[in-house]
């Protein structure tokens, strides 16, 4: 066959057939993977998409992921722990069995951070670890945890509702357990703020929403509903794990948290304001806060709220700074404070070898009773006045802005 144009050239058929006009590019892929990959490639492109979005792992895969490495990790590790200290099992308050109690959870949560952060090709210092002044903030973090910490023991001395005793130690003691219990709480900082506000906070705000906030707060809520009535709760039975009963009137301290998250985030969503999945993942890492805080002994409603508030205020030093340095700090600074230096009762519990000694009086709703200065509704002052220090002393976020920009988008 011949050219119309040059007789002379001959023209080159294609080896296949062409794609019928109608068929786009999607389509033609999908053939290509057909053949190549053979009858299953549609499906498994599917099962990819399920599975992961634009910024990597998706969401709730992340999270439940995250969950099962932590619980495989701690498990692993704690039961290694019991077998070459079987003495572990009774656990004391004192600083060497507190710093074992506290690495092991660490070590499984950046176990666990780890892989769930090579899968989506990120660094475990991605999540909310980064930003400018770090340094900086977490000492200023740890100033202000003491600080704070310190205005709530003088308030409560001043109403009498906390009363001084003798030092518990002397010499080269003060410095020995001053510096186990820094380094303990050090430990719980990196914990509980690794755990919260570094990876959930950033792993939740990369795409959830109002309604799926709402959902995870309902089912904390039920959970805490059906524990307070002597039932296994929805997390225990998920966790494969006991959790007690609540004893008293603590759960409503999650319940109130819940509540008073409820508008406001309701508000952001229905305005579609920039920046809301992070006040969305703050009302579920704030409440969830609370929440775990109900298995202590010693709790009380105000204690638990108070430990919800103070997740969120953590959660606003992110916003402010760019980082949860800030937290880390002044989280391991208001422990160090509460159970070492001033020997006050944290979550029912009286640490030893404490620095100073100190006993509540009076109203329990004043004094905090058995569960320290965070069951005080003074607490509730303080953390007022951090959060408000929090917005003097670095703003609105302006600072942390570039930080956020960096956020990926929601999927």
């Amino acid at each position: 066959m011949k050219s119309p144009e040059n007789p002379i050239a001959p023209v080159i058929q294609p080896l296949l057939p062409e794609a019928p006009p109608s068929e786009d590019v999607a389509e033609r892929a999908d053939r290509r993977e057909s053949l190549f990959f053979g009858q299953d490639a549609h499906e498994t492109r599917d099962l990819y998409w399920v599975l992961v979005g634009s910024g990597g792992l998706r969401l709730g895969w992340s999270v439940l992921l995250f969950a099962a490495l932590y619980r495989f990790f701690a498990l692993l590790l704690g039961t290694t722990a019991f077998v070459f200290d079987p003495a572990l099992a009774n656990f004391d308050s004192s600083p060497s069995m507190a710093l074992i109690g506290e690495l092991i959870p660490l070590l499984a949560m950046l176990a666990a951070v780890a892989l769930v952060a090579r899968m989506g090709h990120r660094k475990i210092i991605d999540y909310n670890l980064t930003g400018p002044r770090r340094v900086p903030y977490f000492l200023h973090g740890l100033a202000a945890g003491f600080a704070a910490l310190s205005a709530l023991v003088a308030a409560l001395a001043w109403g009498g509702w906390l009363h001084f005793g003798p030092v518990a130690l002397s010499g080269p003691r003060i410095f020995g357990f001053a510096a186990l219990w820094g380094v303990v709480f050090l430990l719980v900082g990196l914990f509980e703020e690794g755990t919260f506000r570094c990876y959930l906070q950033f792993t939740l705000t990369r795409g959830i929403h109002f309604w799926w906030a709402l959902a995870v707060i309902a089912v904390l809520c039920l959970d805490l509903l059906l524990r307070s009535r002597g039932n296994m709760g929805l997390v225990a039975f998920l966790w494969l794990s006991s959790m007690p009963a609540i004893k008293g009137n603590g759960a409503w301290g999650v319940y109130l948290a819940a509540l008073l998250g409820l508008v406001p985030c309701l508000w952001l969503h229905l305005k579609k304001a920039p920046g809301s999945g992070f006040w969305q993942a703050a009302w579920v890492t704030s409440t969830l806060f609370g929440f775990i805080h109900t298995t202590n002994n010693g709790e009380n409603w105000i204690g638990i709220f108070a430990a919800a508030a103070i997740g969120f205020v953590f959660c606003v030093s992110i916003w402010v700074t760019g980082s949860a340095w800030w937290a880390i700090g002044c989280h391991a600074s208001w422990d160090w404070a509460e159970s070492y230096f001033y020997g006050t009762a944290d979550s029912g519990l009286v640490a030893k070898g404490h620095y100073l000694t100190t006993t509540p009086a009076g109203n329990a709703l004043w004094s905090g009773g058995t569960d320290g200065p965070e069951g005080s509704l003074l607490v509730l002052g303080v953390i007022l006045l951090l959060l408000a220090a929090l917005f003097a002393l670095y703003g609105t976020g302006k600072a942390a802005a570039t930080a956020r920009k960096a956020e990926p988008a929601a999927e």
